[in-house]
């Protein structure tokens, strides 16, 4: 059966991913031309053509409020025009955490941006999003979705430059990537005990006596977004004399302030994984995401 050509077009800030895509996937790729009018509407123009094509929408939704209209103009442009399938490929996917009611009357947002992208998209491509209540994308996404993890890759990265990683989550709910980056480059593993009074308060303890002398400490996150754990992590394995550690984050969310005061504080260094563009972008995901793309495609229908 003949294959539908792809056609990656990005969305605002997307551009590196959908170039990087593109080449993956080898195919064309194009940016969206926006126009805001004075008003404060907005405008979406697909130039390539899209007929008869599986159209891959690429770009993070870090900062969403301002990507997602044009995310959903440009998709119900694109199966106007002809596409045969359209899909998004967003390596770090917003609106995940508020899974629950936490004071009365608060939007469950988590479900309600789901619902809005599932209406608009025929499938969902993402790395590592932040499930907690909810286990599953599924569970509250009703479109066709792919999961790409970035513990192998972290994980890789560690063997290729770490000898003798010990690998420490800053918090109960890290401990789902920790192990698993830690079982994969076959290191030791911990995690701390948090306890959050505020947006930028936060306090940890080591939760365990465990020790791991002559191992190089690791911390790890999926989301770091203030970058108040990670320097409370830091300041208490330099308390304990338990070395200068490496702060990794899946998804760095966190600004160029909040990286300097890391590296203040005596981390060694601060890197990330490339699904939200940032300073410390050292692993790359594009060719994963492209595989995925690949297989989400197979599994139409």
């Amino acid at each position: 059966m003949k294959r539908e050509p792809i056609v990656v077009l990005a969305l605002p800030g997307g551009a590196p991913l959908a170039a990087a895509l593109a080449r993956s996937l080898r195919c064309g790729w194009s940016e969206l031309a926006l126009h805001r009018f004075p008003d404060g509407e907005t405008g979406v123009l697909i130039a390539a053509p899209v007929q008869g094509c599986r159209v891959v929408l690429a770009g993070s939704l870090d900062q969403p409020d301002a990507k997602t209209l044009p995310l959903i103009f440009a998709a119900d442009a694109a199966r106007e025009l002809g596409a045969s399938q359209v899909g998004l490929v967003a390596p770090y996917l917003a609106y995940m955490r508020q899974d629950k009611r936490f004071h009365p009357g608060e939007a469950v947002t988590s479900r309600s941006y789901a619902r809005l992208l599932s209406a608009s998209l025929d499938f969902l491509v993402t790395v590592d999003p932040h499930l907690h209540r909810v286990h599953r994308l599924d569970e509250i996404y009703s479109l066709r979705t792919q999961v790409v993890p970035a513990a192998p890759l972290i994980a890789r990265w560690l063997r290729g430059h770490v000898a003798s990683p010990w690998l420490i989550g800053p918090d109960e709910e890290s401990a789902q990537w920790v192990a698993e980056v830690a079982r994969l480059a076959g290191a030791p593993w911990s995690v701390l005990r948090k306890t959050r009074r505020g947006d930028r308060d936060v306090g940890v303890r080591l939760a365990s006596p465990e020790r791991w002398p002559g191992h190089a400490p690791v911390l790890l996150d999926d989301i770091v977004s203030t970058g108040e754990t990670m320097l409370a992590a830091a300041s208490l394995l330099k308390k304990n004399r338990l070395g200068a550690p490496i702060c990794i984050a899946v998804h760095a969310l966190f600004n160029v302030e909040a990286q300097r005061r890391l590296l203040e504080a005596g981390v060694a260094r601060v890197l990330s994984c490339d699904t939200v563009a940032h300073p410390s972008n050292a692993i790359r995901m594009a060719p994963s995401l492209a595989r995925a793309v690949r297989r989400i495609g197979a599994a139409k229908g």
